[in-house]
């Protein structure tokens, strides 16, 4: 895809009972993934050692970050801080996101 217009959400599909990911661009200095959560699917609480911003391409992710919640929509933006516990859920339906980290 590089050298080449596309369309992110258009690039990964979604499962049944699954989350699916596609990266993108995979630097030492960083990274962008594509991701496609279906109902119910989530990654766990962790923490990174990087800022990392998730930008919605479809549907709404239900984000906690330093155990606060924030629901976030197709269009939106949410910036993750580094060392901050977060996690990720497709609480109120599908959602497919990307990932940008920048180390």
């Amino acid at each position: 895809m590089t050298g080449a217009a596309f369309a992110p959400a258009e690039s990964v599909s979604y499962a049944d009972g699954s989350i699916v990911s596609r990266t993108l661009l995979e630097k030492e200095t960083g990274s962008l993934t594509l991701f496609a959560f279906d109902r119910g699917q989530g990654l766990s609480e962790h923490t990174s050692p990087y800022d990392a911003t998730v930008y919605i391409l479809d549907g709404t992710a239900t984000l906690k970050i330093g155990g606060e919640p924030i629901d976030a929509s197709a269009g939106e933006m949410v910036i993750m801080p580094a060392n901050v516990p977060h996690d990720v859920r497709a609480e109120k339906g599908r959602f497919k996101m990307l990932l940008v980290m920048i180390r």
